[in-house]
């Protein structure tokens, strides 16, 4: 399989690109999925939500004071 980057991949191989996409390479193709959720449910008013590419996560903390989390009630991925 050949990826959007231009590289190579074997039949039956996995990877996590840059961009935190889990992807896969099997005789029917390349396929790719988010390898993480999103938090949809929180204060958005008082939170922000920060992305750490490095873990692949997501935080969500006070937009005034990102050493204290907020509670999230709902994530997608």
């Amino acid at each position: 399989c050949l990826d959007k980057e231009g590289k190579v991949h074997e039949f039956d191989s996995s990877w996590r690109t840059e961009d935190c996409n889990d992807c896969s390479c099997s005789r029917n193709g390349i396929d790719c999925c988010a390898s993480y959720m999103r938090p949809v449910d929180y204060d958005e008013e008082k939170c922000e939500s920060i992305f750490n590419k490095e873990t692949c996560s997501y935080k969500v903390v006070e937009k005034d004071d990102h050493s204290k989390e907020c509670p999230v009630h709902s994530w997608v991925g």
